[in-house]
This record gives structure tokens, C-alpha cells and sequence, in this order.
């Protein structure tokens, strides 16, 4: 059975669309099958794919309204093992289609039931907000990543992120778990980046992961060219760190003895 996993934050500019892209990568170079449903109005993690959404015909916004099925809205990636259900700016009018259905809330974690048996990973990337996209996505996930970017004001937003996850996992998806906190764009030659570090671990402790992401110019400049780090730069810095990263999610859910 697959692990479907949301990255949210509703703090934009955290990083958490280059985590989507970059993991779900280098889980499928680990071997993995991965999906990733860009459930992001913005549509940054198909274009950072290469995915042209003008030439896409079923996008997710499809398949919530219920105009497609979710298994004709997959498309494959450059990636061997990656797959991709893109997005669409149409999907920011989705969530006032959904608000009459009676189980609006529902809707994603009914749409991914069937890839559960086809993907190692299924990852969400969700828009910078807490509307009714986001609560679906957090009620179709087993577990959630939380980026932070180590710059000031970092933990602005958590709080309320937070209280979010504890109410969907209370009402709507019990099983619901937090898998880790994701330190981003650190610079350790900066001391506010140090600061931040130190401060969300002594919050989060063991929640946050061991592997931080650095500040890094062939991941920043990986997407205007439609290819994950490890495509573009595979010795980048960037492209270790997110390799680094899919093998600690490995180690965190491998099988109890």
C-alpha cells in the first residue's frame, strides 16, 4: 500500500513546491513509484516538471469536479518512475463547486484510493492556504511534511497550520500524523539561519528531520528548465540534500520487524 503524503504550509515562499518536485524525484531515482498531484492552483510543480498545462486536457481540477477520471488525468515525467497529476488555475474555482457536495471534504481521499495499489508514494503539493483543497488534501494524507524556511518569521503561521492538522485529525482523518518538519534555503554561514535551526528543534525535536536543505543556485535554477535538481545538477548540493531527504522518509517507514 502507498503512503500518500501532503506538504503544506500556508505560508508562501517556504520551498514547499521545490520539496514536492525534488522528493517525489528522488524517491523514483531510489527506485520508488511515485505520483504527484500538484494541488496547487499555481501549477509550479507540473511546469517545474515540464509540463506544458496548456496541452494538458484532464488536470486535477477535472477530476475533483468529477469531469474526468483521476486514472486519465496521469501523465508520465522525464523522471523514470514519476508520474504526474497536474494542476490547473482553474482549480481556484473548484472550491466553491465543491462547497454543495456533502462530502466535499472527502472528495481527493476517494480520487487517490485506487493509486494506493500502484504507487510506493503518492505526494501532494498543496496551494499556501488552509481552504477546502488543502483540508482535502490533509484528509486523503497518512502523514503530513511541514517546510520552514530559516529566515525570520519562520514560525509565523505554524500555530495555526497546526491547530488545522489537529482539527482534521480530530473531525475527518484520524490517522493523520505529521512527518516531519523540513528545514529550508539554510545558510550556515548566517546566524539567523543557525538561530532558526536551533529554535524549531528545541520546539519539534525528533518531528523536525535530521537532513536540512541548503540555500542553492542549480536548485533555484532547475525549474525554469522543467527538470528536478537531480536531472539538472545530479553532484548539486541541492540535489544531495533531496536525496538525502528521500532516504531518511525510506528509513522513517520501513517495515517493523
Amino acid at each position: 500500500m502507498g503512503k500518500i503524503i501532503a506538504l503544506a504550509n500556508q505560508k508562501g515562499g517556504v520551498g514547499k513546491t521545490t520539496t514536492a518536485i525534488n522528493l517525489a524525484a528522488s524517491l523514483a531515482t531510489l527506485e520508488k513509484k511515485v505520483l504527484l498531484i500538484d494541488a496547487d492552483p499555481q501549477a509550479n510543480a507540473s511546469s517545474g516538471l515540464g509540463v506544458d498545462i496548456r496541452e494538458v486536457d484532464n488536470t486535477i481540477y477535472e477530476c475533483l469536479i468529477g469531469k474526468c477520471d483521476a486514472q486519465d488525468a496521469v501523465c508520465a515525467t522525464e523522471v523514470e518512475g514519476l508520474d504526474l497529476i497536474s494542476s490547473h488555475i482553474d482549480l481556484v474555482g473548484a472550491e466553491i463547486e465543491m462547497l454543495n457536495l456533502s462530502n466535499r471534504e472527502n472528495i481527493m481521499k476517494e480520487m487517490i484510493a485506487p493509486f494506493k495499489e500502484k504507487y510506493d508514494f503518492i505526494l501532494i503539493d498543496c496551494s499556501p492556504s488552509l481552504g477546502l483543497i488543502t483540508v482535502n488534501s490533509l484528509t486523503a494524507a497518512d502523514s503530513v511534511i511541514i517546510p520552514v524556511q530559516c529566515e525570520y518569521f519562520a514560525l509565523e503561521g505554524i500555530s495555526k497550520l497546526l491547530n488545522t492538522i489537529k482539527l482534521i485529525k480530530q473531525k475527518l482523518n484520524p490517522k493523520l500524523d505529521i512527518e516531519g518538519f523540513l528545514l529550508t534555503m539554510y545558510d550556515s554561514r548566517l546566524r539567523l539561519s543557525n538561530q532558526v535551526l536551533d529554535e524549531v528543534r528545541r520546539h519539534f525535536q525528533e518531528l523536525v528531520f535530521n537532513t536540512v536543505i541548503q540555500r542553492n543556485v542549480r536548485l533555484s535554477e532547475a525549474p525554469s528548465h522543467g527538470l528536478p535538481v537531480i536531472l539538472y545538477d545530479a553532484d548539486s548540493r541541492g540535489a544531495q540534500n533531496y536525496l538525502a531527504l528521500a532516504q531518511e522518509i525510506l528509513m522513517r517507514n520501513r517495515p517493523q520487524k
